[in-house]
């Protein structure tokens, strides 16, 4: 189930389909996945779909107003949105499968750039792993059993490596200590489906923790969701129909206990998290491909209420997907 709703996702977009910094400073797990989608930079992610039948990026900006954006070929292009220039508002890009080559559209100046870096068949997971408020380009190879990363720094554009994981595990990168740097991180799945599956945590503070949460075929959906400025380990459980509900389990890293949600339906939605109130907490989203909407549970309302958004249409992609493994 979670190979082909997730990962085999991500290809079949590639390979069939396709703030404002005002947040206090201890905010940086969130910042950095937000500024990703917040293309007008009012410290809020925007709604952003991505339609392959013409390859326009559609964004509804939550200050107000929409943009349209043809950007990318479709059945080539994986999306990675990111803050490239560091102005604290998301840029269009994408990963070529084919090249391995990442093509941005600074919104700094509206401004093309196309940095070859990766090959085909590697995941992009660009991220800010150095901490300097860019976003960094960013792959992992599977490749003789093991995960390895590279990394091209956007501080010095230096490059570095390392093994981190298995070529089975699913990567799930975030900011888990809160000291403004991404981790390297991945979910491994048990035996078998009923079995639990380990995070793997390289914090960049020091040391490599293993926390046995959620079963093998749990989406992985990382986010700060108590607002502590670390990356919590939360994942989505789907059900055993196309009309079984989602349930999503978070732990937290505030006090290391979990709560959970029921939120989303098994077989047409979307797991889209992302902070979309500007708390600086992030929210429990999904996108409704029946529908085209997005339903966003709320954190400024403990996760009690949710608000429906209409924004694309059947067989378009969310973007904001780009951030589930």
């Amino acid at each position: 189930m979670k190979i082909g709703k997730v990962f085999c996702l991500r290809i079949s977009f590639a390979l069939a389909a396709l703030f404002s910094l005002f947040l206090s400073s201890s905010a940086f797990a969130q910042l950095g996945l937000r500024k990703a989608l917040d293309t007008d930079g009012d410290g809020k992610a925007d709604f952003t779909v991505f339609r392959p039948s013409n390859n326009v990026w559609y964004t509804y900006k939550s200050a107000g107003g929409f943009s349209f954006t043809q950007f990318g070929i479709n059945g080539q292009d994986l999306p990675t949105p990111g803050d490239y220039d560091g102005d604290g508002k998301g840029d269009i890009s994408v990963w070529r499968d084919t090249d391995g080559i990442w093509y941005t559209i600074r919104s700094n100046g509206n401004i093309f750039s196309a940095v070859q870096f990766g090959a085909t068949g590697d995941e992009p997971i660009a991220r800010d792993y150095d901490g300097d408020g860019k976003t960094d380009r960013a792959i992992v190879r599977r490749t003789n059993g093991n995960l390895i990363w590279f990394v091209l720094r956007s501080t010095d554009n230096g490059f570095s490596s390392a093994q981190f994981g298995l070529s089975t595990d699913y990567t799930a990168p975030g900011d888990y200590d809160g000291d403004g740097k991404f981790d390297y991180a991945v979910q491994r799945p048990g035996a078998d489906a009923n079995s639990l599956s380990t995070f793997y945590i390289l914090k960049t503070s020091g040391g490599v923790t293993a926390t046995a949460f959620g079963l093998s075929n749990d989406i992985c959906v990382p986010g700060d969701y108590d607002g502590d400025g670390k990356t919590d380990i939360a994942v989505v459980r789907e059900g055993a129909t196309a009309a079984s509900s989602m349930v999503w389990y978070v732990n937290r890293s505030s006090d290391n206990q979990f709560f959970f949600r029921s939120f989303g339906t098994t077989g047409t939605d979307l797991t889209t998290q992302n902070d979309y109130d500007g708390d600086g907490i992030t929210d429990i989203a999904v996108w409704r491909d029946t529908d085209g909407t997005f339903y966003v549970l709320r954190s400024s309302t403990n996760f009690t209420t949710y608000q429906g958004s209409p924004w694309g249409a059947s067989n378009d992609f969310p973007v904001a997907s780009y951030d589930t493994h």
